[in-house]
């Protein structure tokens, strides 16, 4: 077809405008728009995308920068800021785009991250901080949310959409509590604008929020993302729980719903209903064991000055679930056990007279029923009615157990790097002035670990920054779950000690919170106070406030005179105090068996002296070393709390290790014959003994069986490493069928480990041994097999890569460092780290010089062997069996 030459000028003009149109715009990430807070007095970047070579000017207080995309089409430019102020005007321009930011602040910008309690806002707690939440509005301290989002697969470079947010009386309802209280207190002191970013998701571990670079010296966390990065995997496990949801018996009816007159309807008629004292557990009145739904209903009378008015029935805690219902209208309903109960009653509902509420309460496991010691009242107007006493109730439903027991799956989530790669990494270009961390909750279940967790956390993320000396302020865990009136062993107390240890850590610092807790809510309504001491932190460490004390006690030193033992602390402020005039509570001390007891304790100066007659040779000591240390009375006289912790004298006056700084084990696993012609010999000529973790129908046990009988007449230890080696085999294509350990019963492995140990007795003729768990895996398909076998075993040996230290050393799960594809450098690291925290470090070695896949070259090897050998004054060199043996004298 031909064009007319009238046309042609048209469609040139519109082929020009198609082309401008096909132009990409710029495009900026989540936190860089509007109402932005950017770092004062620093370097920040601007970064963004758009297309290739396009170039990108930008105008900021009164200055121009450029810079133009890469191939990719990103671009990124650093600007200097100046003093805090604002606000002030952005303005980026490309190729056909323009983009007008506004509104923008200079100031402090901080990362508020962790679990459920960096997540409460201010909308949770309105009843304690109704005057702070009506007076918050300061345009100068601003929050924006980053919305929660796991990312299995690998770093994200973007976020989901959010925004910046001003505090105002609206706004700062979705304001995390303890952030707020940090930003508005270095608000009045300093008058400087505060930027929060909360990035926090709860119930979440650790290690969901550190890269998998930052994880690479935890080898069974780096398996786990890398099988996580498996898309086959993650289906067959999706398809997997689909099957098994689908075999499962389906749900019973609720009766209470199903009625011809429901149970909440003002036209159901009561029969059958039996009595229970609310606030209370329905297991602890009367009903055993059931999991799934009760009604409860109560009438009450309502006067006429109550009709009318603005109305709220608050309901205490609920495990686990609820639905309220008022004269037959449902007001309100939370999914599970953790929300307190605070439920609007619209206008119309409540009545002069008699007013019937129902509560319907779903409980999957545990006790179910109403927390006591929480507020259970309705109220409209200037009047209350106390809820409490005696309420009717009657079960709806029984749910059954599931056949085959739980049905599984992935919580993405709480996979370790999910909620870094995608709720960190988008915005580690955006300048922050540091970071504030309340995390712990669902870690307690491997206290002891959390310290090098915490510090991978700090290290990952002050790398993640390019900031080596980012601060980072956290607070310890509070006291919470039932008092226990005799000394106990708690995994709380072992996670307020190793973020306790995390303060080894340079410029870091940790608000002590026992005091802020509450016996029956994993989440306490008293927040502020811990938003206020990080702040205390802040102002000393940033802002340097150098004299003002900002810590309570932490332990530092410990020494003995007689039955009597004298404990030194830092950050005394203005002197020891109890708080509330009464006698130190919650010392205790134990001899060299740990079997702990009561101690007296008393203030002497700028130190506390502990002692008990029962104990006339303590080298323990322990404060506050409970889950719940309620009304923990130590402080200074600044008004702060000291940390909970443990101190062994062991090290100090009898030398832990046979008077060395640190033990040295070296481990070798699976039987492979590199062991014994390249590692043994070369052990030999240096005097030391290794300890060969042998599986027992491998090639290199059954072919050389003289050869392990001859390393274990000259010392060197044969530990048990099963019959066949099995290991879990999800995302493992080297395992079978047949080896595959989430498809044993525990009683298969339990038969292995016996008959391994038999055929270990027959080479070394010994009945004392330990166990090497096989890829580190402790699960069968049954769960947990680590209480079947540990009795059979002096000590079993993991794979977590940590020093094992005295007073908090799990024998049923050593750490380890695994050494495969690292070299000398990284080995003599591990020896100065445990000989500076007095520790024992275990190493594990596969292949030396070849013979597995996971190998160390034979040069580096020995290498560290020399290196052991010129630092024998300081380290035992000994054996695992050894070594646990040892540790038995002191720990049980």
């Amino acid at each position: 077809m031909m064009i007319s030459k009238d046309y042609k000028p048209l469609l040139i003009v519109l082929f020009c405008l198609m082309a401008t149109i096909a132009r990409s715009e710029i495009k900026l990430p989540q936190l860089i728009q509007s109402g932005m807070v950017l770092q004062r007095e620093s370097i920040v970047t601007i970064w963004g995308w758009a297309d290739p070579g396009e170039e990108i000017v930008i105008q900021f207080q009164r200055k121009k920068h450029r810079t133009s995309t890469d191939k990719g089409g990103k671009w990124s430019l650093q600007l200097e800021t100046g003093k805090s102020g604002g606000p002030y005007t952005m303005e980026l321009t490309g190729d056909g785009s323009r983009i007008t930011l506004n509104n923008i602040l200079l100031g402090d910008v901080w990362l508020c991250s962790g679990q459920s309690n960096m997540v409460h806002n201010l909308g949770r707690h309105q009843d304690r901080y109704r005057y702070e939440i009506d007076n918050a509005t300061n345009p100068e301290i601003r929050q924006i949310i980053i919305p929660d989002h796991p990312v299995l697969s690998g770093p994200e470079d973007e976020l989901k959409n959010t925004s910046w947010k001003e505090a105002n009386p609206e706004n700062v309802l979705d304001f995390t509590v303890v952030g707020y209280f940090f930003a508005n207190h270095l608000y009045d002191q300093y008058q400087v604008p505060i930027g929060i970013i909360k990035s926090a998701v709860g119930g979440t571990p650790i290690q969901a929020w550190i890269s998998e670079d930052g994880l690479k010296d935890f080898p069974d966390l780096t398996a786990t993302i890398q099988q996580n990065k498996d898309t086959a995997y993650l289906n067959d496990i999706k398809k997997r729980v689909s099957e098994a949801r689908k075999s499962a018996s389906p749900p019973s009816a609720d009766q209470g719903l199903v009625a011809e007159i429901p149970w909440y309807s003002l036209d159901y008629q009561p029969k059958g209903w039996d009595r229970m004292n609310i606030p209370g557990y329905w297991e602890d009145q009367g009903v055993r064991d059931l999991n799934g739904t009760v009604w409860f209903r109560k009438e009450i009378e309502v006067p006429q000055t109550m009709v009318g008015q603005p109305a709220r029935i608050d309901m205490g805690r609920i495990i686990d679930s609820d639905n309220v219902y008022i004269n037959g209208e449902r007001i309100g309903g939370t999914g599970y056990q953790y929300p307190q109960r605070r439920y609007e009653i619209k206008d119309g509902i409540l009545k002069e007279g008699k007013n019937l509420i129902v509560v319907q309460v779903t409980n999957n496991g545990g006790k179910g029923g109403f927390v006591p010691d929480k507020p259970y009242r309705l109220f409209a107007g200037t009047d209350t009615i106390d809820l409490k006493g005696y309420w009717q109730y009657k079960v709806g439903n029984v749910f059954k157990p599931i056949k085959g027991g739980y049905i599984g799956g992935i919580s993405a989530q709480n996979q370790p790097s999910a909620l870094f790669n995608g709720m960190i990494a988008p915005f580690t270009p955006y300048k922050i002035k540091g970071v504030l961390w309340y995390q712990g909750e669902s870690n307690t279940w491997r206290g002891q670990a959390y310290d090098k967790l915490m510090k991978a956390l700090i290290s990952d993320w002050r790398k993640q920054w390019n900031d080596p000396e980012l601060p980072v302020f956290y607070a310890q865990l509070p006291n919470y779950m039932d008092v226990n009136y005799l000394p106990e062993e708690s995994s709380w107390a072992e996670l307020r000690f190793s973020q306790f240890q995390a303060l080894e850590v340079p410029n870091t610092a940790m608000a002590v919170t026992l005091n802020l807790g509450e016996w029956n809510d994993i989440h306490p309504g008293n927040k502020k106070p811990i938003g206020d001491r990080l702040a205390l932190a802040a102002r000393n460490m940033v802002y340097e406030e150098q004299d003002l004390v900002y810590s309570g006690p932490l332990y530092k030193s410990a020494t003995r005179e007689g039955n009597k033992i004298y404990l030194s602390f830092n950050h005394i402020g203005d002197g020891l105090v109890s708080d509330d005039g009464e006698s130190l509570r919650w010392f205790a001390i134990a001899g060299a068996d740990k079997e702990f007891v009561w101690a007296e304790a008393e203030i002497e100066g700028d130190q506390v002296i502990v002692w008990s007659e029962e104990i006339n040779d303590p080298e323990f000591v322990r404060y506050a070393w409970m889950d719940n240390p309620a009304h923990a009375n130590f402080f200074n006289k600044n008004g702060l709390p000291a940390s909970p912790f443990e101190a062994s004298l062991l090290v100090k006056e009898k030398g832990l290790w046979n008077g060395k700084k640190a033990a040295v084990v070296l481990t070798y696993d699976d039987a492979l014959e590199v062991h014994l012609d390249n590692v043994i010999p070369e052990l030999d000529r240096k005097g030391f003994k290794g300890s060969f973790y042998l599986t027992a129908s491998s090639p290199g046990s059954q072919a050389r069986l003289n050869d392990w009988k001859r390393a274990a007449e000259s010392g060197h230890e044969l530990g048990n490493h099963t019959l066949y080696h099995p290991c879990n085999g999800e995302g493992r294509d080297w395992i079978s069928p047949a080896n595959d350990l989430s498809q044993y019963t525990t009683e298969q492995i339990v038969r292995e480990v016996k008959m391994t140990n038999v055929f270990l007795q027959a080479l070394d003729g010994q009945t004392e041994r330990t166990f090497a768990y096989t890829c580190g895996d402790t699960q069968t398909k049954e769960g947990s097999f680590v209480n079947a076998i540990k009795d059979e075993f002096v000590a079993l040996r993991g794979v977590d890569g940590a020093i094992n230290k005295i007073g908090t050393m799990d024998l049923n799960n050593l750490n380890c460092f695994v050494a495969d594809g690292k070299g000398a450098d990284d080995f003599i690291d591990w020896v100065e780290q445990a000989k500076t925290e007095n520790g024992l470090v275990v190493i594990l070695f596969h292949g030396v010089g070849g013979g597995h896949s996971g190998n160390v070259d034979l040069e580096e090897h020995n290498r560290f062997l020399t290196y052991l050998k010129e630092h024998q004054e300081e380290l035992w060199i000994t054996t695992t069996l050894e070594a646990s043996k040892h540790i038995k004298t002191y720990q049980k």
